[in-house]
C-alpha cells in the first residue's frame, strides 16, 4: 500500500465524495510551467465515449506484466491528461485507497470508471466501474488460463526458461518507474519527500510491518505535519 491518502489525515469515504463532486466540475492540470489550464472531464453517457474507454483498457489488459501496478503510469495519463476526470494529486490519493482494499491492485480502474461516470448518476457510474474493471481483468485472465494449461508441456524448452528469465528484468524496471510516477505525484513537499525516503529505506532493512508505517503516516497526516 502507498501513503499519499493516509498523508493527508482523509477517510476514504471523504476523500472519494470529494473526488467525485471535482470530477463533476471539471478538473484543473498542472502544466510542466506550473500554470493550471481546466479541463473538461470526458462524458461516459455517450455510449460512443463509453466504448472508447473499455476498449482502452482492454487493450492494456494484455500488457500487465507483473500485476495491474505495471500499468499505473497509463492509467495516470488516461484519467489526468487524456479524459481529465482527476487531478494527479487525487490520482495518487485513489490509489492509495485502491491498494488499502483488499483485493487486487487492478481494483484501482474500477473506482477510476466509477469517478468519471459519477456526474451522470450512481446507476451509470456502477455500469461504468464494473465494465472499466471487466475490461482490465478479462483480457489478461484468459491469457493466463490458456498459458497455465499449455506451460507444462514446455517444461523442458528453452525458449520457455529464455522468456521466464526476461520477463522479470522488464517487469522489475517497469516497477521502479512506477515508484517514481507516485513519488512525483504524492510528494509535494519535503515533508513527504523524507518520510517516503525513510520508509523504503526502513522496508529494505528491518522486518517492520508495514502496517506501523502506514499508522505513523496518518498519525502525521491528522495532525497537519504533512500536508499537500
Amino acid at each position: 500500500m502507498s501513503l499519499p491518502l493516509l498523508l493527508t489525515g482523509a477517510t476514504p469515504s471523504t476523500w472519494l465524495m470529494a473526488s467525485l463532486s471535482a470530477a463533476a466540475s471539471g478538473t484543473a492540470i498542472a502544466t510542466s510551467g506550473g500554470a493550471s489550464v481546466h479541463c473538461t472531464p470526458t462524458s461516459l453517457t455517450d455510449l460512443g465515449h463509453l466504448l472508447q474507454v473499455l476498449g482502452t483498457f482492454l487493450g492494456l489488459s494484455l500488457f500487465s506484466l507483473g500485476g495491474g501496478n505495471t500499468l499505473l503510469s497509463e492509467y495516470q495519463h488516461i484519467s489526468v491528461h487524456e479524459f481529465c476526470w482527476l487531478t494527479s494529486s487525487q490520482f495518487a490519493d485513489l490509489y492509495a485507497l485502491a491498494e488499502a482494499a483488499p483485493g487486487p491492485s487492478s481494483m484501482l480502474v474500477g473506482l477510476l470508471g466509477l469517478g468519471a461516470a459519477w456526474p451522470e448518476g450512481p446507476w451509470w457510474a456502477l455500469l461504468s466501474g464494473y465494465g472499466a474493471e471487466l475490461a482490465i481483468l478479462l483480457p489478461s485472465t484468459l491469457v493466463m488460463v490458456v498459458a497455465c494449461l499449455s506451460w507444462n508441456k514446455l517444461q523442458h524448452s528453452p525458449w520457455r526458461i529464455a522468456f521466464e528469465r526476461g520477463l522479470g528484468p522488464i517487469t522489475l524496471g517497469i516497477l521502479f518507474e512506477v515508484g517514481i510516477k507516485i513519488l512525483h505525484t504524492a510528494d509535494t513537499n519535503a515533508a513527504g519527500v523524507v518520510v517516503s525516503v525513510v520508509v523504503c529505506v526502513l522496508m529494505l532493512r528491518t522486518r517492520i510491518s508495514p502496517l506501523w508505517f502506514m499508522a505513523f503516516a496518518g498519525v502525521l497526516g491528522g495532525l497537519g505535519v504533512i500536508n499537500r
